[in-house]
Order: structure tokens, then sequence, then C-alpha cells
């Protein structure tokens, strides 16, 4: 044994040196691979399929924007994106579908206020608060318009109000929105309030159950955004657009139709809406990063500008994650404003 003992101790330098390279060699790669999780992250991003998840049913002006993005955002990402549509309770069933996903980027939730902010502020049953997204990135704003059906007479927003306030104790006219606490129902108490008569709230899942029962002629009137397509509607003699509420005037062939700023009795009712993508707060920054980038990306596209636009959309500038951030604080306090002032409380 102290033979054997001796052998070894001969031999050990040399074998220790080599036991010792070897042990450097794997702490090297130890922290490599460790490196390469903390660092690369985003490489190895996305993993999965992307769902673009949409608040409301397919065939509104938010699935349009999904549609028209989804391609070339996928293209930046090096994956898959997937749009999916899911409405109901005013965007808030999509949004806690995104919310209950783990946060790991893979679940994209495309917004406006009305869903983002709204309805956590204002609906008693939704549990969620705007401060439980991160806006990756804002995407559009839409020119909002007042469309009404084609047999209601009212040609202006002056004539719409003037109408209300005729109709308004024996029959009060009728106003669609996507649903209680929206932006659009919002819209809809304050211009009763700008008016001072009372107007009946119809809340349905999504844009376009809305528009068709206003070319049905079951509701008279909505706030909804600009479409290029009611202009087929409009020379089928179903609907005209009476009012922007963007303070200037829409693209061909409805650039004769006023704004607000034209009005007498609705100047100053300027609004727009903005559309954006978010994810669960909590998202790995890398992740973040990466989706920031693929979706400034998807906006650069050619042909998904040029649909974008067409719609009359304004495309925003280009946003890092802390811009990202600050705009949407300052949009959470500007509509807790709205909400304060239309006095909204939820049934």
């Amino acid at each position: 044994m102290h033979g054997f003992s001796q052998r070894f101790s001969r031999l050990s330098p040399g074998l220790s040196r080599r036991r010792g390279a070897l042990a450097l060699a794997v702490a090297l790669a130890g922290l490599a691979a460790v490196g390469s999780g903390a660092w690369a992250q985003p490489a190895t991003f996305p993993s999965k399929l992307v769902t673009l998840m949409v608040p409301y049913p397919a065939g509104a002006a938010s699935d349009f924007t999904a549609r028209a993005l989804a391609e070339p955002v996928a293209k930046a990402l090096g994956g898959q994106v997937i749009v999916e549509n899911l409405g109901g309770a005013a965007g808030a069933i999509a949004a806690n579908k995104v919310l209950a996903a783990p946060a790991d980027g893979h679940s994209l939730f495309q917004g406006s206020p009305s869903e983002l902010i709204l309805s956590g502020m204002v609906n008693r049953s939704v549990r969620y608060r705007p401060e439980d997204f991160q806006l990756v990135a804002p995407v559009a704003i839409s020119p909002l318009v007042v469309v009404v059906n084609d047999k209601l007479p009212a040609r202006t927003l002056d004539e719409l109000v003037a109408l209300a306030r005729t109709r308004a104790k024996d029959a009060p006219l009728s106003y669609g929105s996507t649903g209680p606490g929206t932006l659009y129902h919002l819209l809809g108490e304050l211009f009763a309030k700008r008016a001072g008569a009372n107007a009946t709230h119809v809340p349905y899942k999504g844009g376009a159950p809305l528009l068709q029962d206003l070319l049905g002629g079951q509701i008279d009137f909505a706030f909804m955004p600009y479409q290029a397509f009611y202009a087929d509607y409009a020379r089928q003699g179903k609907l005209r657009v009476i009012g922007a509420l963007s303070g200037g005037r829409l693209p061909a062939p409805f650039e004769d139709v006023p704004s607000s700023a034209d009005s007498v009795s609705m100047k100053g009712f300027d609004f727009s809406i903005w559309t954006a993508y978010a994810v669960k707060k909590g998202t790995p920054q890398p992740v973040a990063e990466r989706l920031n980038a693929a979706i400034e990306s998807g906006l650069a596209n050619a042909h998904a500008r040029a649909q974008l636009e067409a719609q009359a959309k304004t495309i925003f500038q280009p946003m890092s994650l802390e811009a990202a951030e600050k705009f949407y604080r300052a949009e959470i306090a500007r509509y807790r404003e709205l909400v304060r002032t239309v006095g909204y409380e939820s049934p």
C-alpha cells in the first residue's frame, strides 16, 4: 500500500496539472453556458408559436391591423405568429387569457385604450389593472368618426345633437359600443352630456356585429374607427359618415365630411384611438426588446404600411421600450381624467 502511494505521488504532479486544466475548461464552459442563457436569451425566442390576441371577432378594424402586421412581424422574429380572435366582456376575456399565460412573450396582446386601460379602470368585474401589462410598442392611431344609419335624418354633428334633443324624452336615440366602459361607450356618454339629451347605450361584443345592426337600422349611430370600406356601404345607401372627431378631414371619398372643429355644438370634441402591442408584466427584458424590434420592423414593411395607411391610420414613429412605457403611463392618466369628466360608474 505504501509503495502504491509513493508511485501515485510520483505520478500526481502531471495528473494534477491535467486535472487542473480539465477543471478550468469545465468551469469556463459552465460560465459560457450561464452567459449564453443570460445574454443570448433573445436568440432562443420565440421557441414556439407566438399568439397575437385580438380582443374582438374577425372583421373589425382591430382584426385588420393584426393581419396586416402578423406576417412581417413573424418574419422579423424568425418564427410563426398566429392571430387569435376572442371577443367578449369589452376585450377583457382576451386580455385575461394573455395574463393567464406565462410571461415569456409568446402571448402578445393587441389592445387599445378600451381594453388595456379603461376595462380595468371602470369595470368592477374586471380583475386586471392597466399596470398588469407592459406596452411593447405603439402601432398606429386611427381617426374616430360618427357613423349613422342612412335613414336617420342627420347629416352633420350639429344636426345629430339637435335630433338627440328633440327625441330625448319620447324615443331617445340609440348608439352602439363594443361594451360597457369602452372608449366608444364613454364617448356616447360624453356626447349625451354635451348635447344635454338622453341616449340609449347598446353594447356589442365587437365592431363587426355593431356595424351589422347599424346597417340594419337596429341602432341609430356609433363612434367608430374610420375604415375605408365605409365607402361601399355609403354608396349602397346603408350608412353615412357625418363627422370626423380627429379635428381634421378624412381621405377621399369622405374628404367633405366636416370635423368636430367645424361644429358649433361639438367643437373641441376631438378624439382618436391608438393600437398597441403589449405583453404580461414581468416578461424578460431581452424578450420584450426582441418583440419591440420585430414590431418596429413590421411597421417599416412597405406592404403593411400601405395597408394601414389606406385605412387613414397614422403609424407611430419608432419607440424604445422606455419611451413606450412613458407613453403608456401618460395615457393611463389621460383616460382616468376622461372617466372622471364623464362621471362613469360601473354598474
